[in-house]
């Protein structure tokens, strides 16, 4: 039995005690069987971000098995309207079991699965996102011999009725505690809910957004995940938001991933911490130090950067979030530990000194390779993305790395070790490329760049005419200037977007 299946809060894993990797239909039907499971929920990401539902009562085991061996048929126009047209629209559902979790908010007990999508001759959707994750995978494998992980820091806000007793200072929840935080008990069950359907969570804290407006507070919270493989990676964050809109929902309070919910205040980004691995090491490590492995995968983040934003900032909003002097990004450069880059080396435990027992003084000093903790965090993509193109491109612009022959002098040359906001380093803020200041610019940078998403069919080219299409569609191209001369615009844009992704 796997470490995993002995100590996991799934009762799935706990029950089948194997690891969901290794699940099978007869898994499945022995849990649902000896557990009085009465319904079967398929859920799958349609292109507005959301899990859409499909519900099935389990009348019987020939039934049961029927689900889980042939999936559904569903109207993939509704789903994907900006991929297909009506004309033919059919498409199949297909629960992928190693996502089985049991569902916390049914009171008919159900248990329900993500799904992949499959065409009329039973192959995978070539406009499915998740598909395109799995290929954008496969290519960077091919090329480099190595595989790609991550995670996400999924930051949001909670909203609920204003309390006068011991009430934050304004833009400084950064970790605060109760009685200061007002929704730290809601956090905490909403991580419980999503370790129990399978996610791994690293923790979760309030962040540096707390204010209050007329009758509301508004108080940022941020869970962040463990690193594991890329597709596991996005199928725990499109969960985990599934998971706390329904937890909101329960608790009666209101929760937005939106970029940005009003002037002057924190917004709210999905930042993507990477890591690439081979043969069970983090190749982000060499000596200590930050391998050229990391720096080739980073001049890919960096010549991709403005391209990316088609999938990790995808409406106006985004782009009221991503202005210039404040934390967000909005230059195409790397760093170490610096906050005003788009490309972030986070502390990584290469010291090798024992801090725990430095700390402890009962506890003898151990020898520890920690270098798997190090990542690399891509700093600009909010709650707007499409998680599975967004890190299908994150996977995509790395794997350019590895194909570009002068990787090296890129992420040297884009490299800062200063606060490029300080009018003292102006000269290096000009020499770097910006990200872009609209959806509308964003959607030209992704056709400039369409070559590289196309390579190995990872992307389709329907579909990236299909996405800049849509960025296009929002006219925003003069989205700053509106929004200074008319800021009830800003509102009306944040009303909209509100419940995005």
């Amino acid at each position: 039995m796997s470490q995993e299946a002995s100590s996991s809060l799934n009762p799935l894993v706990s029950f089948l005690k194997k690891s969901p990797r290794e699940f099978t239909k007869a898994d499945i039907i022995n849990f649902i069987e000896a557990n009085g499971i009465e319904m079967v929920n398929f859920r799958y990401p349609a292109s507005d971000g959301r899990l859409k539902t499909l519900n099935f009562v389990i009348t019987d085991r020939d039934y049961l098995e029927q689900i889980l061996s042939s999936g559904e048929r569903v109207d993939g126009s509704n789903i994907f309207p900006q991929f297909i047209n009506t004309g033919s629209s059919d498409l199949y559902v297909v629960p992928r079991f190693r996502t089985a979790f049991v569902d916390p908010f049914s009171e008919i007990p159900a248990i329900c699965f993500l799904c992949s999508f499959y065409d009329k001759d039973g192959k995978p959707a070539s406009i499915s996102p998740e598909h395109v994750l799995k290929k954008a995978h496969a290519a960077f494998t091919e090329v480099t011999g190595m595989t790609f992980e991550a995670m996400g820091e999924l930051e949001f806000y909670v909203i609920g009725d204003k309390d006068d007793l011991f009430l934050a200072e304004d833009q400084r929840g950064y970790h605060e505690s109760g009685p200061f935080t007002k929704f730290e008990r809601f956090r905490t069950d909403c991580m419980l809910a999503i370790a129990r359907a399978g996610g791994h969570i690293k923790y979760g804290h309030s962040e540096v957004g707390n204010f209050t407006l007329g009758d509301k507070i508004y108080e940022q919270n941020e869970i962040e995940f463990m690193v594991t493989d890329v597709e596991q990676a996005a199928d725990e964050l499109v969960i985990a938001k599934w998971i706390i809109r329904n937890m909101a929902y329960l608790y009666g309070l209101d929760v937005t991933f939106a970029p940005k919910i009003t002037n002057g205040k924190a917004g709210s980004g999905l930042h993507i911490h990477t890591r690439i691995m081979k043969d069970g090491l983090n190749q982000y490590v060499k000596d200590g130090r930050l391998s050229d492995t990391a720096k080739t995968a980073i001049a890919g983040f960096m010549t991709c950067a403005s391209s990316l934003t088609a999938f990790g900032n995808t409406n106006p909003t985004s782009y009221l979030r991503l202005v210039p002097h404040q934390e967000a990004p909005t230059s195409i450069c790397w760093g170490d530990r610096n906050r005003s880059v788009l490309v972030r080396v986070p502390l990584g435990w290469t010291h090798g000194t024992d801090m725990v027992a430095d700390a402890n003084p009962l506890e003898r000093p151990v020898e520890m390779d920690l270098s798997q903790k190090q990542t690399v965090e891509f700093r600009c993509p909010d709650g707007s993305a499409d998680v599975y193109l967004l890190l299908a491109g994150l996977v995509t612009a790395a794997r350019h790395g590895f194909e570009m022959k002068d990787a090296l002098d890129v992420a040297n040359r884009t490299y800062v070790d200063v606060n490029i906001h300080h009018k003292e380093h102006r000269d290096k803020l000009m020499s770097l490329d910006q990200l872009p200041a609209s959806c509308y610019e964003s959607a030209a940078e992704l056709e400039a760049h369409r070559e590289i998403f196309e390579r190995y069919a990872v992307f389709e080219p329907s579909m990236i005419d299909a996405v800049a299409n849509r960025l296009r569609s929002f006219d925003d191209r003069n989205i700053r200037e509106e929004i200074n001369n008319d800021p009830e615009k800003a509102a009306q844009l944040v009303r909209r977007f509100l419940h995005c992704g």
